[in-house]
């Protein structure tokens, strides 16, 4: 059973990066998941399209519980997740990388949580480090011995989408300290902290922000940058994983809600 999964944003749609690749799917009390796994240095990896093989699914209709729910299941322990991000910073450019460490959450009609009281079960998750720190710095060791651009750290605004944001919005994100904007970090990230499972994401800058940007934003200019660094993003999760033994595993993700029982399937 494959210990590690990653969750490919936009333009990140191949799982050819492994060898004996093969389709499985999972039923789970959220819907079906059909999903990859596959073989990458010795090691069983599952791979899941966030947005669908072909880029079918919205950032607002993806079936967040579901994905997670079936990684849990399956027996993943760990989570290397990808994002194409707007950056409100100007450090932040296009092309970087960021290791995102914080999140702010304008999303409006996503369900968070694994846990709704239905069966007398309420937990209240504390996500002061929502992203892996183990993780995170596996990805900078990584990116380092690359010669990749990886920003360490680094806040994300989270949309509901499908459409872009508005120059007002943008503005009004960034006197709120967010680095970043897209679409599909939220709730993701909360559900596989739930799911006790240690989760990081990379973040590709693929754009400048609505009232940045010179030019009106689109989608295949999204696409675009991520094909263009395709191949540093998908060689900075494969280093990753060959380093994970490496760095000194220092996390509590594995009891992240422990206070309440634990995450039981």
């Amino acid at each position: 059973m494959p210990e590690i999964a990653i969750i490919g944003g936009t333009g990140v749609y191949d799982p050819s990066i492994l060898t004996d690749i093969h389709d499985d799917s999972i039923t789970t009390p959220f819907g079906e998941v059909s999903f990859k796994t596959g073989i990458y240095n010795g090691v069983e990896v599952a791979f899941i399209p966030r947005h669908g093989s072909h880029h079918s699914i919205p950032p607002h209709k993806i079936n967040y519980r579901a994905n997670i729910w079936a990684i849990k299941k399956i027996g993943v322990k760990k989570i290397f997740a990808t994002t194409a991000v707007g950056s409100l910073n100007p450090s932040m450019k296009p092309g970087d990388f960021v290791l995102i460490d914080q999140f702010l959450d304008f999303t409006k009609s996503r369900i968070t949580t694994f846990f709704e009281g239905k069966d007398g079960k309420v937990v209240h998750a504390d996500v002061s480090e929502p992203y892996c720190p183990h993780l995170r710095q596996v990805l900078k060791k990584a990116a380092g011995e690359l010669g990749i651009t990886a920003h360490m750290g680094g806040t994300y605004v989270c949309t509901e989408g499908p459409r872009f944001e508005t120059p007002a919005e943008i503005k009004m994100y960034a006197r709120f300290g967010g680095d970043l904007v897209g679409m599909t970090n939220v709730p993701e990230v909360t559900l596989a902290h739930e799911a006790e499972m240690c989760y990081a994401t990379v973040s590709m800058v693929t754009n400048q922000a609505a009232g940045i940007s010179q030019t009106p934003l689109t989608h295949a200019e999204v696409v675009a940058t991520m094909e263009k660094n395709g191949a540093n993003i998908k060689n900075l999760i494969m280093k990753s994983i060959e380093l994970l033994t490496s760095v000194k595993e220092e996390c509590h993700c594995a009891s992240t809600i422990a206070e309440f029982g634990g995450f039981n399937i």
